[in-house]
C-alpha cells in the first residue's frame, strides 16, 4: 500500500499541483510566441490567389481577344523610327488615348503610327509629283502643279489621324449598339447572385457574337478588377477606353455603388434603361436626317424619269400631229 500513501501524501499533491501550475504558466506565456500567424498566412493565400487570377485573366486575354495582342512592329519601320527619333519629332500627348479608343494597344501600334505619319507625306507627295509630271494635262500651270504636290503632302500627313479617328468612331458605334443588351444581361447575372467580376466575364462571353469589341473591353475590365489596386480604376479605364457618355455613367454608378455600398442591381437597372433610351434617340435622329439626305438623289435621278414618263406621251402625240400636217 506504499503507492497509496505516496499518492495521498500532502507533499506529493502539492508538488503535482505546483508542477501543473508551472506548466500552465509556461504554456500561457509561450503560446502567443509559438502560435502560427493565421492572419499573415491568410493574407499570403489571398495574395497568391490574386496573382493566379491575374495570370489566368491575362492568359485568357492573350488567348481569346486577338486584337488585344498585336504583333511586333515591322523591323524596318522600327529602325527608322528609332534612328530618326520620330517619337520626339512627331510627339503627340494624346496618341495613347487615340490608339486605345481605336482598339490598338502596345508599343508596336505607336511605332507604326509614327512611321506612317512620316512615310505617307513623302509617298503621297511623290505620287502627286509623278502624276503632274507624266499624266497631267499639258496646259496645267506650274502653280497648280505645285499646289497638287503640296496637297498630296498635306493629305499624307493627316491621313493617319483621319484613319485613327474613323477607326475609333466605328469601334465606339459597334460597342454602343450592343451595350444596352449587355447591361440587361449583367443585371440578370448580378441579381442571380454572381459577383461583378464573374458577371462581366459571363456577359463578355455571351455578347462576343454580337460585338467582339465590347467583349474585349469587358474581358479587359474583368482582368483589371483582379489585379489593379483599386476597383475604381478598372471602371474609369473602361470609360476612358470607350469614350462614350453611356459607358461613363455606368462606370460612375458602379464606382458609387462600390464606395457607398448601394445595391448594384438598382444602378444597373437605371443605367440599362437610360442606355436603351439613348440608343432609341440615336435611331430616331438617323431616321429624322434621312429625308434631307434623299432630297438630292430624288431631284437628280427620280424627277427626270418622272418628267419623261409624264411628258413623253404628249410629246409623241404632238410630233405625230405635226408629221401628219
Amino acid at each position: 500500500m506504499s503507492w497509496i500513501d505516496t499518492v495521498t501524501d500532502p507533499m506529493t499533491i502539492a508538488a503535482v499541483l505546483g508542477a501543473g501550475a508551472c506548466f500552465a504558466t509556461i504554456v500561457t506565456v509561450a503560446a502567443p510566441i509559438m502560435a502560427e500567424d493565421k492572419l499573415g498566412s491568410r493574407l499570403k493565400e489571398v495574395a497568391k490567389r490574386r496573382e493566379e487570377l491575374r495570370k489566368r485573366s491575362r492568359a485568357d486575354l492573350n488567348k481569346g481577344a486577338g486584337s488585344l495582342q498585336h504583333k511586333d512592329a515591322n523591323q524596318l519601320a522600327k529602325n527608322l523610327v528609332n534612328k530618326l527619333q520620330l517619337q520626339k519629332a512627331l510627339a503627340d500627348d494624346t496618341l495613347t488615348e487615340k490608339l486605345i479608343r481605336a482598339g490598338l494597344r502596345g508599343h508596336a501600334a505607336q511605332t507604326m503610327f509614327y512611321f506612317y505619319r512620316a512615310a505617307l507625306p513623302i509617298g503621297f507627295g511623290v505620287a502627286a509629283l509623278l502624276y503632274v509630271l507624266f499624266f497631267a494635262a499639258p496646259d496645267m500651270t506650274l502653280q497648280i502643279k505645285a499646289l497638287a504636290v503640296m496637297g498630296g503632302v498635306v493629305l499624307g500627313f493627316y491621313a493617319p489621324n483621319l484613319y485613327l479617328k474613323n477607326l475609333a468612331d466605328n469601334r465606339k458605334q459597334k460597342i454602343m449598339q450592343a451595350f444596352p443588351d449587355s447591361l440587361d444581361m449583367l443585371l440578370i447575372c448580378v441579381e442571380s447572385g454572381m459577383s461583378i467580376e464573374v458577371a462581366l466575364g459571363k456577359v463578355g462571353q455571351e455578347i462576343a457574337p454580337a460585338s467582339v469589341e465590347l467583349a474585349e473591353e469587358l474581358a479587359l475590365t474583368t482582368a483589371e478588377l483582379s489585379y489593379l489596386p483599386e476597383r475604381r480604376m478598372a471602371y474609369e479605364n473602361l470609360a476612358r477606353r470607350t469614350d462614350h457618355p453611356g459607358v461613363k455613367s455606368v462606370a460612375m454608378a458602379l464606382t458609387q455603388a462600390e464606395k457607398y455600398g448601394t445595391p448594384v442591381g438598382n444602378a444597373l437597372r437605371v443605367m440599362a434603361k437610360e442606355n436603351r433610351e439613348l440608343r432609341l434617340s440615336e435611331a430616331e435622329k438617323k431616321a429624322a436626317s434621312l429625308p434631307p439626305k434623299l432630297t438630292v438623289p430624288m431631284i437628280v435621278f427620280f424627277l427626270p424619269v418622272l418628267f419623261a414618263v409624264i411628258i413623253g406621251p404628249a410629246m409623241i402625240q404632238i410630233s405625230d400631229m405635226l408629221g401628219d400636217k
